[in-house]
């Protein structure tokens, strides 16, 4: 049954680097919760813990780009370690001035530096790219994977960080993540076999930025709105649970939207596409939309459950095939760049529907709340429907394969 996934994983290097990755990589959904609890403690302010997680976030947004361009031009491990160090230097101060409860704006610039750390969700990706280059088959069922082990970060990562703020100390957290990006990267820098190689660019055309590519626009939306409808769905709620007295119930509802998007992760890459990238894409986002709309009418938490592990089930797919999609219409030589592009409207989606939410819920009501997901449903839809002409005509610039 899983023979899809032995097969890509007998691909050299594939297990090693996947393995590494994920060291890094959970330490990713870390640092935000890590960052609150031990600001928090330390300074007695959920205000300001929150105002310094959303500074790195922003600064993950603005920075993550560039540092993929980086990547593109002068290689994975030669921009992710020296990055990667800076990063966590950076990290181990913000430590030491929280412990100390040192001025405020020095916790600000010490974290907004740590932000300042490739994605290696991304580089990931870009080695899948590579090495599955004649295999399109075998991609798809990659992309399914590395949507899988975002949703085991992102909901293993925060449980971790939050067990070691509280109870160990309040700097524990992000010490450890500190400690595991610095190993997995090391690691995941190490598996040279497997890296995609430097495409030199010539000095006289200064290429084109991946947004640019035919689709990419459309696909950056999308990926914006989905971040709206998870970012808003986490506060929502948690607002909602506790208008029904339940709020401790709150992180195992949640927990089953994060499940639904995870066996359907799984199931969705045994499954050999037989429509193009842009028509599943298409189909996705319009069913992930209005997938949405019932949560206009939940009004108890046993319903809200049951139709999120349900919601949850089409995130998977539509993101996946969002991923293949990107790397189709994006020239080999900026994939981390188009990949990390998307991770970035992921991050900033997830802010704005945090924001919302919660401005909606305290000044509108709980249930009300969950307007803010159905708009950015409808809203991808709507850009997906626009764009669908320009995706469908976008032609696949990686459907030729490639050598490695």
């Amino acid at each position: 049954m899983f023979s899809p996934y032995r097969r890509i994983f007998a691909t050299p290097g594939a297990l090693a680097f996947t393995a590494a990755g994920f060291v890094a990589r959970l330490p990713m959904a870390m640092f935000s919760v890590s960052t609150v609890i031990m600001v928090a403690t330390r300074y007695d302010s959920f205000a300001l813990a929150g105002a310094v997680s959303a500074a790195g976030l922003v600064a993950v947004a603005v920075g993550s780009p560039f540092i993929g361009r980086l990547v593109d031009r002068l290689g994975q491990a030669r921009v992710a370690l020296p990055a990667t160090l800076i990063s966590a230097a950076s990290s181990t101060v913000t430590v030491i001035c929280a412990y100390n409860s040192a001025p405020v704006w020095t916790v600000f610039v010490t974290y907004v530096i740590s932000a300042g750390v490739p994605f290696v969700s991304a580089m990931a990706r870009a080695r899948w790219a590579y090495v599955l280059a004649d295999d399109p088959d075998g991609l798809h069922v990659a992309n399914s994977f590395e949507r899988v082990v975002d949703e085991v970060c992102l909901v293993g990562g925060p449980i971790l960080a939050t067990l070691l703020s509280t109870l160990v100390f309040p700097e524990a957290g992000l010490l450890v993540a500190t400690a595991l990006l610095v190993v997995g990267t090391v690691l995941f820098s190490a598996q040279k076999r497997t890296e995609p190689p430097v495409e030199p660019h010539t000095s006289e055309v200064k290429p084109k930025s991946p947004v640019r590519a035919p689709g990419v626009q459309v696909i950056l939306v999308t990926f914006l709105a989905i971040g709206v409808i998870l970012g808003s769905l986490e506060v929502v709620t948690i607002g909602f649970a506790d208008s029904q007295g339940h709020k401790s119930s709150a992180g195992f509802v949640l927990a089953l939207l994060a499940a639904g998007s995870a066996v359907s992760g799984i199931v969705f890459g045994l499954l050999r596409p037989h429509r193009t990238a842009a028509v599943r894409y298409l189909t996705g986002v319009a069913v992930l939309g209005l997938a949405m709309v019932p949560l206009l009418f939940v009004d108890n938490l046993l319903l809200l459950g049951a139709w999120l592990a349900v919601a949850g089930l089409v995130v998977s797919p539509t993101m996946v095939t969002s991923m293949t999609l990107l790397q189709e219409v994006v020239p080999a030589k900026q994939i981390n760049e188009g990949v990390t592009l998307t991770e970035a409207a992921l991050i900033v989606g997830i802010s704005i529907g945090a924001a919302s939410g919660g401005w909606v819920v305290q000044h509108v009501g709980a249930a009300e709340g969950y307007r803010v997901p159905v708009v950015a449903g409808l809203v991808a839809f709507a850009v997906a429907l626009v764009g669908a002409r320009k995706l469908l005509s976008a032609p696949a610039l990686q459907s030729t394969g490639g050598t490695r």
